[in-house]
């Protein structure tokens, strides 16, 4: 055992011994200490959930359990301050040197800068990793330099970028382990009492841990996946690889995932697998999305509570809490959106496909603000992702370039024919509509009354009669579009003609706020002056600007389009409060892309609801050039206010085949720094 100068591995969401690039880099070093702090404080309003947090509970023994058998154990610590807590492992173990490993949610980004900057002042090495996706996002750019706005367009980059991932690591042989003596682990509790009894019917569906993820990979590789593109919308069988929730705690690498189905591709080519090569390409394709919700989440820091398109800040969404807690409930009145929901509260789980039904629901049919729902998915999901679940629902809501038309409905009945056709699905979870035929399972408002009564049915009942008709649905989905384009266009005058001061600027536009029902409670901060810091460069992790001054609004959005000739990286708070400024920088700051030099350089993912998204539409296969690059920018158009489209679409359009706004009104559409992003919905 050593006994100082050793290496600590802090260990967040990458919980496993392979392909953990961090892990490797302390083994290189010589003893290492391995670290898990446990501060949800620091999250905010993004508390984890009951069925996250006991996740992360077997997860982290799991993860224990591997690396005593290696020769060091886990040292977990209870904080509200991660930064200072790692000053305190240092102290007591004589650590020279912090390796992790990146990650990309706008909170993280400000505390793993901070942390930098404090660590380093004190005389200790820091080096950070990607270990979470294929690129980094700063690596992926087009010919200008500049982010990508569209799916496709960033996809198509990766594919064909001039070098592969990098192969996934070996674990490590054995661990020197560092002197832990004088660093005693805290107890983590993730579970109350009351919350045992549910939890332990989790169990039974699921396995954490990383070497389980191997398993659940290898059962998906050499099952499901061969029929993956035929199979992939059935919501009544395991038709899908359940990899979501391990690749979130980073229990499986990405990078093993796509390395793996890719041998599997190119065996299926060879055989002329025609069916197979399919598969592949769109389940890589998912893989696609869940590194594009890293990169929107980078890029446009804010995209977890503000639309990306700025028109979006106009629309009436409907204020009902009466509304979402039916919709929570399982109780609008289709069935098919309902046994979702039921499904959602009873396991923690959704098919992807099912992800897609009750969201749009959520949105087009109700018109309850996409937050709202964002939130409660974060709250229920074994797999939530603010990053993947940000894009998802932001898709849903057509707030993305390439997103689904807002004024799309999809109709849970036709939806129900495609992924449910036998009504298997409905019946598990609505028992009281199990003896219902399957003519109706969907639409059981249209049944004749001998039907219903003969599957001791009463629609207001025991099951109740649609929240909303679809038609009227459709109706005031349609004015509310106009009035938003009306709103957008009066507002867009205003400034032009500068009646209206600061018009454009989102900053001051509050968030409608969650329901108190249901405990998803706002906790704003006070707004604070921080002082801005000059730039530090770090070789191995770049970072967006981040800081709650308003100083350099109007600097920023003049120059928002322009390729920068510097050579800094980005400003960011580095004030003593790590969990204050994090959400000062990410609720109340104006955020802005640092000047970055880009360089040379694909899971059931976690976006499963997105997948669809991409999944019928093919896997397109340039390099990017050495630039800087200053501001990203992201579209803002308005299109007449007539021509809507047609309301019940039978395909299952969306990221990547999609017919977005941008396609069809090219002519209104015009560039808009995304500082100016709104903060309404």
């Amino acid at each position: 055992m050593s006994s100082g100068g050793c290496s600590i591995v802090w260990f967040r969401r990458d919980l496993r011994v392979e392909d953990n690039p961090a892990l490797a880099a302390g083994v290189r070093a010589g003893a290492v200490v391995g670290v898990f702090i446990w501060a949800p404080e620091e999250e905010g309003q993004y508390y984890p959930g009951r069925v996250s947090r006991w996740w992360l509970k077997n997860s982290l023994s799991h993860l224990d359990s591997s690396l005593r058998n290696l020769g060091t154990p886990l040292v977990t610590k209870r904080s509200t301050d991660s930064v200072s807590s790692l000053l305190e492992v240092v102290k007591s173990t004589g650590a020279t040197q912090i390796f992790f490993n990146h990650l990309y949610d706008p909170l993280s980004l400000v505390r793993d800068h901070r942390a930098k900057e404090i660590l380093t002042a004190h005389g200790i090495t820091v080096r950070s990793f990607n270990s979470d996706l294929l690129y980094e996002p700063w690596d992926v750019n087009d010919e200008h330099g500049q982010p990508f706005t569209t799916f496709d367009a960033f996809w198509e980059r990766c594919l064909s970028m001039p070098y592969d991932p990098q192969a996934p690591l070996l674990p490590p042989k054995r661990i020197i382990s560092g002197d832990v003596s004088r660093c005693p682990s805290d107890t983590l509790v993730f579970e109350d009492e009351s919350e045992k009894a549910s939890n332990a019917l989790l169990a039974r569906a699921w396995s954490p841990g990383w070497s389980n993820a191997n398993k659940a990979l290898t059962t998906f590789i050499n099952g499901p996946l061969i029929e993956y593109s035929k199979n992939r919308r059935k919501a009544d069988s395991a038709t899908t690889s359940f990899l979501s929730p391990h690749l979130h705690f980073g229990e499986v690498s990405v990078k093993k995932v796509f390395h793996l189905v890719r041998i599997k591709q190119v065996f299926w080519a060879n055989e002329g697998n025609q069916a197979g090569e399919e598969s592949v390409n769109l389940f890589l394709k998912s893989i696609g999305l869940r590194e594009y919700s890293r990169y929107i989440s980078f890029n446009h820091p804010y995209s977890h509570e503000r639309p990306l398109l700025g028109h979006l800040k106009f629309f009436p969404w409907v204020v009902n809490e009466g509304y979402f807690k039916a919709w929570r409930q399982g109780r609008t009145g289709y069935p098919l959106v309902d046994a979702g929901m039921r499904e959602l509260w009873a396991t923690g789980w959704l098919h992807d496909r099912i992800r897609v039904v009750v969201s749009s629901f959520f949105v087009k049919v109700l018109q309850l603000p996409w937050r709202w729902g964002m939130k409660y998915f974060w709250d229920t999901l074994l797999d939530a992702d603010l990053e993947s679940d940000a894009l998802g629902w932001q898709y849903i809501s057509g707030t993305l370039p390439d997103g689904r038309e807002f004024d799309r409905i999809d109709n849970p009945q036709f939806e129900g024919y495609k992924c449910d056709p036998n009504g298997e699905y409905v019946r598990r979870w609505l028992p009281e509509l199990a003896r219902l035929p399957t003519e109706w399972i969907h639409h059981p408002w249209n049944a004749p009354e001998s039907v219903l009564q003969a599957a001791g049915i009463e629609l207001g009942s025991n099951y109740p009669l649609p929240i909303v008709e679809i038609d009227a649905a459709t109706v005031r989905l349609e004015e509310a579009l106009i009035q938003m384009w009306r709103l957008e266009a009066a507002s867009r005058t205003a400034a032009e003609n500068g009646t209206e001061e600061g018009l454009g600027d989102s900053s001051e536009s509050a968030p409608i706020a969650f329901p108190q029902d249901i405990q998803m409670e706002e906790r704003p901060e006070p707004v604070r002056n921080n002082p801005l810091h000059g730039t530090r460069r770090y070789q191995d992790q770049m970072v967006p600007s981040m800081t709650s001054s308003r100083v350099r609004v109007e600097e920023e959005e003049t120059s928002s389009v322009r390729n920068s000739a510097g050579d800094s990286r980005a400003e960011v708070p580095t004030n003593a409060n790590a969990q204050q400024n994090a959400r000062e920088a990410v609720n109340q700051g104006v955020l802005h892309n640092a000047n970055r030099n880009t360089r040379q350089r694909h899971n059931n993912t976690t976006t499963f609801w997105l997948r669809n998204a991409a999944e019928d539409s093919t896997a397109e296969s340039s390099s990017s050039t050495r630039r800087e690059r200053d501001g990203g920018v992201v579209p803002e158009w308005s299109p007449p206010t007539s021509n809507f489209s047609d309301q019940f679409v039978d395909d299952e359009n969306g990221i990547g085949a999609t017919s977005p706004y941008l396609q069809r009104h090219p002519q209104s559409h015009q560039l808009m720094s995304w500082t100016r992003l709104p903060q309404t919905g």
